[in-house]
This record gives C-alpha cells, sequence and structure tokens, in this order.
C-alpha cells in the first residue's frame, strides 16, 4: 500500500527544491518558497509515480534468458518476469563469468548521471563505485556530451572548464558592471533551469533585468530569437547556424585594424598573438578575416559587423560562448576565438567583463561556489586505464582494437563484452541512433538499472526496476547552491522497485565484496556519514552546523557561499606572475605550440574558421537545430504531465519558419516528415518567425520509438532527431559530439499515422 502522507516533505530535483504530497493518486508538488523563478518541469513529476511506463519487476530478455545464439536485440523484444532472488543470481554468475574469462576492461561502465539530484543515491556514483569493488575497475568515459569540445579545448588556452564555466563572472556582476554582453549561443533560460544536484534560486531573469535596466545590451547572436528572455531586453543578430567563428574573426579584425584593442593586455598576459595575426590578416592565405569576408559567411552586412565590433571596446563588455557552439563538427573553435576576442579587449578578470564559457547554458554557472564541501559519494580506485570520450561509445562497441587518437594521444578502442547501465538513455543523448542500435548489439550482455521503460531499457537483456527519488530518502545538494536540502521520501515504491544502493549491495554480497562496497552501513547511516564533512566544516568555519537528525528535521541548511572574487582569472589579472594560469605558458594561449606538436589537421593551432563538411544542399535544404528542451531534462520524465502538455497530438513539435512551411505545403499543427540520409522522424510542425529561415528546430529527449515492422532505419514516430544527427567526433582533438546541429528536409507527412508506442512496456513472454 501507498504511505499516506499528512505532511509535505521536502525534496530537490535538477530543475529545483520544491515540496511534495503523495494524495493517493498523484503527486502534489509546491516549488520552493524562496525561489523566485520556479522552473515549470517540476510539475513533470505530478503523474509519473505511477505512470504505465513505470518498471514493476525485474525483467530478462526472453532471448537472452534461452541463450539463443546472437540473438538480435531489437526495441519489441519479449521479456520475462523473474522474482528479485532469481535474476540476481542469475546476474551474478554472468558478472563472475565475465570478469574470470575477460576482465574489467572489457565491461562498459555507462551512466550519465542525470538520474537522481541525490546526493547518495546518485546512480553514476553507484554503478562507478559497485564495478570498482566488484571488478577492479570498468572501461570509463571521460567528459560530457554537453561540453565535449570545451572540456578539452579550454586546459589548452586558459584553464580548467570548471573553474571557468562555475567561478568566473558571476550574474551579479552581470547585473552591476556590465554594460555590452555579446552572447554568442544566446543565454536561453531553459537551460539554466537546470543543475546537477539542483538549484534552489532561479536567479538568471532577474540579473539580466537589473541589468538591461541599468542601460546594459545584450546581444543574441544565435538562429534563435528566444535563445535570450524577454527580460534581457537582447538585440537579436541572426547568423547562419555554425558560422559563429566567423563572426568572431571579423570583429577581432575590425578591432585590430581600426586599433581598438587592448595590445598592452594581449602582450602582459597571452601568448602567440602574432601567429594569430597573420592568419586574421591574411597574410599567408591572402584573405583577410574583415567585415566584407564575414558578411558573405555569416549572413549578415559588413557595416552591421563594424558597428558591433566598435561597440566591444566602450564601456565593460563580457564575451560568453554557449554548449550549443562546440557541439558541432569542429566546435574547438568557437571556444577558442571566443576567448582570444576577449583578450583583444583587454577585460579578462575584470568583474562583469572578459570571457565566460556557458554562462547560462546551466544553473550552475555565474553563481558564487559554496564555501564548504557538498556529500559526495566516494567511488573507490578505478584499476582499469582504459578510456574513450563519452560521444564515442558506438565507435567503441562497433570498432574494437582500433586506433584512434584523443588530446594528443594515439588510443585504441577496447574490446567490451558486458555494458553495465544505470541512469540515462543513451537512445536519447546519442546521435545517429540507427547506427547505435547496431552498436549496442554487439556486446554478449546488456544490464540496466532504470525506473520506467526507457528505449535503453527496452534494448536490454537483463532490467532491474529502480525506485525514483521521491520513493526514497537522500540529500540534495549542489557545488554552487547555497541550500542543502533533506530529500524526504514521499510515496512508496512502486511494484517491486529497490534502490541501487540495495541492489547493488546484494550482488556485492553475492560476489563476496559486500563489505567492500556498503562498509557496513544501511542507506541511512550513509547519510549520516555523508553529511558530517559538510557539518564539520560548518562547524570549524562557526556556522549553523546542527548534527544529522536536527537537519533531517529541519529538512534544509543554509550553506555559506565563497567571495565573489572573480575566480582563477581575476587572480592572473592582478597578479600574471605570481598567479600564472594552468597552461604551459602561464599565459592565455592564442596560438598552443601543444596543439601544434599534434599535427590534427582538424584542429589548428590557434582558432580558425573551418566550414562543416556537411553543409546544406540541394537535397537537404535546411538546418535542423537539435538543442535542449524547455518541457523537461533531456528525456527525464518525458511522460511527464507538463512535458506532455506541449506535445501536439503526442508527437514533439517542430518549428520552422513560416516561409519555409509555405514552399512546402505545411500548416500549423501538421505531422511532418523530417529526414535525411542517416533517418527520419515525424514530428508536430508550429510556425514561428522566432526560427531564421532555412532553420528548423527540433528538441532532443522525445523517447525514440521506431515505427513496427520497419527495416534498418526505422522512422522514429514520436520525434527524436537524434535519428537525423551525426555521429563524429568534433576533431581529433576532443572527439566531442556533434550532436547540435545537421541537415535535412522537411515534408507534410501523407498516410494513416503510425501509434506512438514509445510509453508503453514490452510484451512479457
Amino acid at each position: 500500500m501507498d504511505q499516506a502522507a499528512d505532511d509535505w516533505v521536502p525534496h530537490s530535483a535538477h530543475w529545483g527544491a520544491f515540496s511534495a504530497r503523495w494524495n493517493g493518486a498523484t503527486l502534489d508538488v509546491t516549488p520552493y518558497a524562496g525561489d523566485p523563478a520556479p522552473s515549470p518541469l517540476l510539475q513533470n513529476f505530478s503523474n509519473a509515480m505511477r505512470h504505465k511506463a513505470r518498471i514493476l519487476r525485474p525483467m530478462v530478455r526472453k532471448a537472452w534468458l534461452d541463450r539463443r545464439a546472437r540473438s538480435e536485440r531489437t526495441f519489441d523484444q519479449k521479456f520475462v518476469a523473474c522474482p528479485w532472488d532469481e535474476v540476481l543470481d542469475l546476474l551474478a554468475g554472468e558478472l563472475s563469468r565475465i570478469k574470470t574469462e575477460h576482465g574489467g576492461a572489457a565491461v562498459y561502465g555507462g551512466s550519465y548521471g542525470w538520474s537522481s539530484a541525490g546526493r547518495f543515491h546518485h546512480a553514476q556514483s553507484q554503478v562507478h563505485r559497485f564495478l570498482n569493488m566488484a571488478f577492479g575497475g570498468y572501461v570509463r568515459s571521460v567528459n560530457s556530451y554537453s561540453a565535449g569540445a570545451s572540456a578539452v579545448i579550454l586546459p589548452h588556452i586558459m584553464g580548467g572548464y570548471e573553474a571557468i564555466s562555475r567561478h568566473n563572472v558571476t550574474w551579479d556582476q552581470v547585473a552591476e558592471h556590465s554594460d555590452t554582453v555579446l552572447a554568442f549561443g544566446g543565454m536561453a533560460v531553459k537551460n539554466s533551469d537546470v543543475a546537477s544536484g539542483g538549484v534552489s534560486r532561479h536567479i538568471e531573469r532577474a540579473a539580466m533585468q537589473r541589468a538591461a535596466r541599468r542601460g546594459a545590451i545584450f546581444y543574441n547572436v544565435a538562429p534563435l530569437r528566444d535563445d535570450m528572455p524577454e527580460e534581457a531586453g537582447g538585440r537579436w543578430v541572426p547568423i547562419k547556424v555554425g558560422t559563429d567563428v566567423a563572426l568572431m574573426l571579423a570583429l577581432a579584425h575590425t578591432l585590430l585594424v581600426e586599433n581598438l584593442w587592448d595590445s598592452g593586455f594581449v602582450a602582459r598576459y597571452c601568448t602567440g598573438f602574432e601567429i594569430f595575426e597573420r592568419y586574421l590578416l591574411g597574410r599567408d592565405d591572402s584573405i583577410p578575416k574583415d567585415a566584407a569576408w564575414a558578411a558573405n559567411v555569416v549572413g549578415l552586412p559588413a557595416t552591421a559587423i563594424v558597428d558591433l565590433a566598435r561597440r566591444l571596446p566602450r564601456g565593460r563588455t563580457l564575451i560568453t560562448v554557449s554548449h550549443s557552439l562546440q557541439r558541432a563538427q569542429y566546435g574547438e573553435q568557437p571556444v577558442w576565438m571566443g576567448a582570444v576576442l576577449a583578450a583583444m579587449l583587454g577585460q579578462i578578470g575584470l568583474p562583469g567583463g572578459g570571457y565566460h564559457y556557458a554562462l547560462g547554458a546551466l544553473g550552475h554557472t555565474g553563481r558564487r561556489p559554496n564555501a564548504v564541501p557538498i556529500p559526495t559519494l566516494p567511488q573507490g580506485k578505478n584499476g582499469v586505464a582504459d578510456f574513450i570520450p563519452v560521444g564515442r561509445v558506438a565507435d567503441m562497441l562497433l570498432h574494437p582494437g582500433e586506433r584512434f587518437d584523443y588530446n594528443g594521444r594515439a588510443m585504441r578502442y577496447p574490446d567490451i563484452k558486458l555494458v553495465y547501465w544505470a541512469g540515462g538513455n543513451p537512445f536519447h543523448h546519442h546521435q545517429d541512433i540507427n547506427r547505435l542500435r547496431r552498436a549496442f548489439n554487439v556486446p554478449q550482455t546488456i544490464v540496466v538499472h532504470e525506473s520506467a521503460w526507457t528505449p535503453m531499457a527496452k534494448f536490454a537483456d537483463i532490467v532491474l526496476p529502480a525506485t525514483m527519488t521521491l520513493e526514497r530518502d537522500d540529500i540534495g545538494a549542489a557545488a554552487t547552491d547555497p541550500r542543502l536540502v533533506a530529500m524526504r521520501k514521499a510515496v512508496d515504491p512502486i511494484g517491486e522497485a529497490r534502490d541501487d544502493f540495495d541492489i547493488f549491495a546484494d550482488l556485492s554480497r553475492r560476489l563476496g565484496v559486500e563489505q567492500a562496497f556498503t562498509e557496513g552501513r544501511s542507506s541511512r547511516q550513509w547519510l549520516t556519514h555523508l553529511y558530517e564533512p559538510t557539518r564539520r566544516a560548518l562547524l570549524d568555519a562557526g556556522w549553523d552546523a546542527p548534527d544529522f537528525e536536527a537537519f533531517w528535521r529541519r529538512g534544509e541548511l543554509e550553506l555559506p557561499s565563497a567571495p565573489d572574487d572573480g575566480g582563477f582569472l581575476s587572480a592572473f589579472r592582478n597578479d600574471p606572475v605570481g598567479k600564472k594560469l594552468p597552461t604551459p605558458s602561464g599565459k592565455i594561449e592564442i596560438y598552443s605550440k601543444a596543439i601544434a606538436g599534434f599535427g590534427y589537421d582538424d584542429c589548428p593551432p590557434h582558432p580558425a574558421w573551418l566550414p562543416s563538411t556537411e553543409p546544406p544542399d540541394v537535397r537537404h535544404p535546411l538546418t535542423l537545430i537539435a538543442n535542449q528542451p524547455a518541457t523537461r531534462l533531456h528525456s527525464q520524465l518525458d511522460f511527464g504531465a507538463y512535458s506532455q502538455s506541449k506535445k501536439i497530438a503526442g508527437r514533439e513539435p517542430v518549428r520552422l519558419h513560416p516561409a519555409d512551411a509555405s514552399r512546402r505545403g505545411i500548416k500549423n499543427g501538421d505531422i511532418v516528415r523530417l529526414f535525411n540520409d542517416r533517418g527520419a522522424c515525424l514530428a508536430a510542425a508550429t510556425l514561428s518567425h522566432d526560427v531564421m529561415q532555412g532553420v528548423v528546430q527540433l528538441s532532443t529527449g522525445a523517447w525514440y520509438d521506431p515505427e513496427v515492422g520497419a527495416a534498418d532505419r526505422p522512422l522514429c514516430v514520436h520525434g527524436n532527431p537524434n535519428v537525423l544527427t551525426r555521429d563524429i567526433g568534433t576533431s581529433r582533438l576532443a572527439q566531442g559530439c556533434c550532436g547540435q546541429v545537421t541537415v535535412v528536409e522537411c515534408e507534410k507527412y501523407q498516410g494513416t499515422l503510425p501509434p506512438i508506442r514509445a510509453f508503453d512496456p514490452p510484451e512479457q513472454a
């Protein structure tokens, strides 16, 4: 019987702190009272707890259970329900076999970490801890789909990704000091609605509004007008998709030839400008990267480019680059060129000025870090050296032993026999899903912990039902949010669902490593244990430091913030000798000798304009933007009430300009087919002048739903754009994902619409 909750209980999610109450059928949700702009995504919880998509019992793929010779996995395969003891015995035996025959280097621990805001029941931490204890290690992934290119290029040119994105210019500084904010890729607040670990106060809209009222000008350099909120009063600079580097170069050229740049700053704080200057002026290729050259590339008048360049040195100017720019081929270049443009303006390290990567891309950014540590589950030591960039999982599975380049290293893909996945849906975040489907047919066994029948769960061999956050106790915290939240259980687990920790504890006992995994602690004892370092740091600093039981009764605890000091870039500006940057030269590297030594033809040693190798053409004249949705986090809770309320006839909406729609006979609400040589999907047309002509925008996250009976490239009837996107690395340097943009054609769908089965449980044998 479900727990009857008379009182509201505190809780936290990636998109906000809130209180919840189970009313017997659905969940009542109230945002945290101190949040000035709570996210509507919280309403996805209301119907999620007892949705038909929830997994009720442990399940095993029938063909795998029958041990049929390499039976191909499909999305309509049959499953057999098994008792917990039976399935855990079966899984323990399979894990022992893999370990004996192949070792930890044959296991890929796949988890993307977004399944829980809680610090203990964090699926990624739990599965990695288990694999380290049970196998002595596993093949891991590095970087992320969101920042695969930037996380690699930033340390070469300026410093660590985390330090630049999370301890740099703050929203308070923007509100008080910034006169011009040039935002490449915009600042969409749907992105800053979310933060790993949670966010208790959404401050972005108010900060931009304060700055705008003071007279600051925000420039939204993006193909989508609404990639900046109305509160900013932004000026839309619509440029062709993927041409940001060309515009940055032209702005830099104007600053240089009109002597509007800060040559003193560049000389003191940077290295390699003289080599980049030759490229900028076209001394070697006879192509000056001036406004006239850029006009044809980006689709803006040359005069507009020059006027924009002349504004930048006036007052305090901040250059920002969003995640979207580097989620494309050669994605390292806009990140690098944005930093160079900011360096030429000479304001790096000043309050509200200089350079910020990913400001507004997540709720973590633009905030002061906490002055005390937050609870974190230790994952143990990984004894396996092999790893891959996270976006190269299909390459790894399809090409074991094949050589690949990464950040100056020549590496080889490991030979994976078992994939263990907890807390993620790669059939959402990976590109070219038809290729990914072939890749996931290579491993001998796929194990998934999941709360609902995601596409990854339907494609697995062993599926273990996991609880959702509201069905367990945990601690919610983020390193840049000043509030610790007691995430109290609001409702009993559905069916036979269990916490990941309890599943791994039982498996560990069967494998003889229970003590190493649990350390003799129950879940409640772990919460107390993980809370203690935070309490001790608060106590040492003279702050309120209640014991765990007092914190749990209180429901929340305020955490102190570190000073708003601008981080390491401000320290470097004030003392470039004593506070050198963590780069080979100790300075901002406009030209990188290290990257030059790698010899990569797709990543030059200074920022450069490299046009996409897949531009629009006659067959595929439209550019598709596959961005973060506004109705959910990635694909999480796509079956939730808020996500479903924004679909049209049950399908994901795709936006296109009225002129593009008219040429194709498409009207508002029509179901359309988007296609290219990789695949096709259906979506519901929404006409909008906020989208540039020649561009269509279809957000990611609609659960992949292949048409029944189709062959190698089935139609996704629900609207997942990753059936269309390219599965290639950004370059040999970073090997990041290129999932943001691709080229397509769009047509009105003719014929009987196929049913949507995305949220239906699979057939039981």
